[in-house]
């Protein structure tokens, strides 16, 4: 699928350049002074208003959790049929002209690295695969069991549905990247749902829940729960904490080389917090989770160039006493951070996509004292699937490498008089090793990528995400945003010399907590 973003694009002086460039200098300066200080790394940036919390009703749980396995398999298949008949009567894509021939060829040439855009393997597959998961989700299965009809409906996509040989990232990405967005669309639709609800107000409910999670829409479709008023809210996991912040504003990217490239725009985040991050009693799988997703409106750009997910898998308390609170737990996460080309000379800043990863990480928060109150986070990770940008292997669709590794993460946040004033310091870590490479001295011109089993370019990559993030408020709940985003890329090629690239981009938004 293409990305499509509107024309959007400002001309600057040299002096204003040289002023955003001092500016960035100024805060590197910043983020190492603290790093230093502080020496750990910390929590999500500002600590975000939440809604009061309240348990779910017995019966409605009971409901919620009579398994329905044939109508879930129903929904699977019914899914991948109505895509295929979508691809091939609607788009006639080449692929999807399938027959007996492709699915045998399928079954006995086995899995591929495939060429897809990064945009398409790393966040529309896992967006399917999420589709498959609540198939299972919304019909009394719990998140684990769930992931089985995430893998059987993207194993019976890659090998019956397609006539391109079946793909090993996808049928990763897919499944494990599907639980992640899947399980946050269930809860997020849960909590929208209200049985008690009626008129416009139950119809507003039902159309947000249906676009949050289309498959449980369907199911509420099919079983007449989208009408049906009950005495209680219908949600299977109550009221839980819930904490909401939107920000809107301009957004300054620039590519720092010798060729001073630069793109201005528009911004919009949304940072969430769901359930709270030190109840570990009774925890399962994404009781807590937080999510934050970045769209922007700028010339050659991505419409979406970042989404980050941390849920927690099980959890438990290290120490809960007057003065601190901490907990470690095993969290799955997923990071998408996409840019293209910045200026006449088409350089893209960075490409980075971890459907498959999952690790430990460490909970810290203080009590407040006086005024100030300050919190923290450390994870340490295993990447299973990662992909990163290729200076090389730029063919069909693709200019990434495929790759496993681990990931670094941290930050911290201090917050002042009751959330007046916020400062906030973030760092990823990521390190991929592309080890299944093309042979030395192919000429990608003339290869047949149909066939062509490789991950990349053979190497080893980096990228190196710091954020710095202050907010300021103007009234209630409305904030002054400023925040400072650094990318420094760096890559080893087995048969190339390396490539050390640096961007940097500077928002400056008003945030909203809800």
């Amino acid at each position: 699928m293409a990305n499509h973003t509107p024309d959007f694009f400002v001309e600057i002086t040299n002096s204003t350049y040289i002023y955003i460039l001092s500016m960035r200098r100024a805060l590197l300066s910043l983020i190492f002074t603290i790093a230093a200080v502080i020496g750990c790394l910390g929590q999500i940036p500002i600590k975000l208003h939440s809604f009061p919390s309240a348990p779910p009703d017995s019966t409605d749980v009971v409901r919620m959790e009579k398994r329905h396995f044939w109508r879930a398999a129903a929904e699977v298949f019914g899914f991948n049929m109505g895509l295929w008949a979508f691809d091939r009567y609607v788009q006639k894509g080449d692929f999807a002209y399938i027959s007996w021939s492709s699915m045998k060829r399928n079954i006995t040439s086995g899995f591929k690295w495939d060429n897809d855009k990064l945009g398409t393997n790393t966040f529309l597959h896992p967006y399917n695969g999420s589709l498959y998961f609540n198939a299972g989700r919304s019909n009394g299965f719990n998140f684990w069991q769930s992931e089985l009809f995430a893998i059987a409906g993207s194993g019976m996509w890659e090998v019956f549905m397609e006539r391109e040989y079946p793909s090993t990232n996808d049928f990763i990405a897919t499944p494990i990247g599907g639980a992640a967005l899947g399980e946050i669309f269930y809860r997020s639709s849960d909590a929208v749902l209200d049985d008690r609800s009626r008129g416009v107000e139950r119809a507003g409910r039902e159309l947000a829940a249906f676009i949050i999670s289309p498959m449980r829409g369907i199911n509420r479709l099919v079983t007449g729960d989208m009408w049906r008023v009950r005495p209680t809210m219908g949600r299977q996991f109550g009221s839980p904490a819930f904490a909401l912040r939107a920000s809107l504003g301009y957004k300054f990217l620039v590519y720092n080389s010798k060729y001073r490239d630069n793109h201005q725009g528009v911004a919009i985040q949304v940072d969430a917090e769901y359930g709270d991050r030190f109840e570990v009693k009774s925890t399962k799988p994404y009781d807590y989770f937080t999510f934050k997703a970045q769209l922007q409106v700028m010339k050659t750009q991505p419409l979406l160039t970042q989404v980050e997910i941390k849920g927690r898998l099980l959890a438990r308390e290290l120490f809960d006493n007057f003065a601190s609170q901490g907990s470690i737990g095993l969290y799955q996460h997923f990071d998408f951070y996409d840019s293209d080309t910045i200026g006449d000379l088409k350089k893209v800043p960075f490409k980075l996509g971890i459907p498959a990863c999952v690790g430990a990480g460490f909970l810290y928060r203080g009590v407040e004292m006086r005024k100030w109150v300050f919190d923290l986070y450390a994870h340490a990770n295993g990447i299973l699937l990662g992909s990163i940008l290729s200076d090389h292997y730029q063919t069909d669709e693709r200019n990434y490498n495929w790759a496993s590794g681990f990931s670094l993460k941290g930050g911290f946040n201090l917050e002042f008089d009751k959330s007046r004033i916020a400062i906030s310091l973030s760092h990823n870590y990521f390190r991929l090793f592309t080890w299944k490479g093309y042979p030395l001295g192919t000429d990608l011109r003339l290869v047949d990528f149909r066939t062509l089993n490789a991950m990349g370019d053979k190497s080893v990559a980096s990228l190196n995400m710091t954020e710095v993030r202050a907010d300021f408020r103007l009234w209630r709940h409305l904030y002054a945003t400023a925040l400072f985003t650094n990318y420094v890329r760096t890559s080893h090629y087995h048969y190339y010399a390396d490539v050390h690239s640096h961007s940097s981009a500077l928002s400056l938004m008003l945030s909203y907590k809800f």
